[in-house]
């Protein structure tokens, strides 16, 4: 998995850039489609099920909430530079807000995604499928 970065930079000539560039906004928005996707693969991987269905159980992982508990659980166990990350992402300034989250889980969960962001960026799924596995197991949300 870790080549499919490198492979689609490869087909689009998309210039290695150093990830520090990036805003913490960018790697929340990379991340939080990275991470849809990954939710999104577990549930069709549990078997064949209505779409509306997969949708209500992925809406459930990836809502502000749930990432901000999600990161909370996992934060002893990151590394300096995730750690990092994260913290770029929930302090960012923030031009909107989730509907149904309080700020702070907001904040959490925009650190989350910047983490998410900034593993897949850097070519460490492993690590980042690690992470959610942990989290998930921590937090009682394994699908």
């Amino acid at each position: 998995m870790e080549e499919s970065i490198n492979y689609l930079k490869e087909q689009f000539r998309l210039p290695d850039v150093d990830i520090k560039t990036y805003s913490p906004q960018v790697l929340a928005y990379i991340g939080d489609g990275i991470y849809e996707l990954v939710i999104r693969t577990i549930l069709v991987g549990k078997g064949n099920c209505q779409a509306n269905d997969l949708h209500r159980k992925a809406s459930s992982y990836v809502k502000a909430s749930a990432q901000a508990e999600m990161i909370l659980a996992i934060r002893e166990d990151l590394s300096e530079e995730e750690h990092h990350a994260y913290k770029r992402g929930r302090n960012a300034k923030a031009f909107s807000m989730a509907k149904h989250a309080t700020m702070s889980e907001y904040r959490h969960a925009t650190g989350f995604e910047a983490l998410m962001g900034y593993l897949y960026l850097t070519g460490q799924m492993t690590r980042m499928i690690d992470l959610i596995r942990m989290g998930m197991e921590r937090v009682g949300g394994l699908p």
